[in-house]
């Protein structure tokens, strides 16, 4: 027969709030210094979304078919991003922002003009907002390279890569030859 081990106490995991600890490795206070970071990456991210999703509904022009197309698939890719980046801050112990005010607060980018500008317009704003949340991302690194949070740094390199070829792809659309 199997030895039972004992009970572990009612307390055992449990930090000062009562809630349970964590203990993956990065202090309480780099993880919280980078779900902040990722905070912004994420609210970033939104912005970024939202003004893509605008944009798409909104273009006009000759170009409206391919900025149409294009911005449907920029728009869904962000779209796409938001969840691994929320579930990286949920994984570090803290709360995701999830509101359009926490979102206006951490973000660096501003929001979508109110009266929808003209298409290469759209375009130049939107390099400006993919430039934008390449720099919250790269501003991240030396942060979880001290903390050894290869989850967060592997996930910044993808939403890097993201946002670099796509701010490259929309700037050679305003290239004059």
């Amino acid at each position: 027969m199997a030895k039972k081990s004992p009970a572990a106490p009612a307390n055992a995991n449990v930090n000062a709030k009562g809630q349970p600890s964590i203990n993956i490795g990065i202090s309480d206070k780099d993880r919280a210094a980078i779900a902040q970071g990722l905070s912004k990456l994420l609210a970033d991210t939104y912005t970024l979304y939202l003004t893509t999703h605008n944009f798409h509904w909104n273009v006009t022009g000759p170009m409206f078919n391919s900025l149409h197309a294009m911005f449907m698939a920029q728009y869904t890719e962000l779209w796409n991003a938001v969840d691994p980046i929320a579930e990286r801050i949920r994984s570090l112990g803290h709360a995701a922002p999830g509101s359009y005010a926490q979102f206006a607060a951490l973000s660096s980018l501003p929001d979508a003009p109110a009266t929808p500008p003209k298409a290469l317009e759209m375009v130049r704003i939107l390099v400006e907002g993919h430039e934008g949340a390449a720099r919250t991302a790269r501003s991240l690194f030396p942060l979880v390279d001290k903390a050894s949070d290869e989850p967060s740094a592997d996930l910044l390199t993808q939403r890097l890569t993201v946002h670099e070829q796509t701010a490259w792809m929309l700037r050679s659309l305003l290239e004059d030859r």
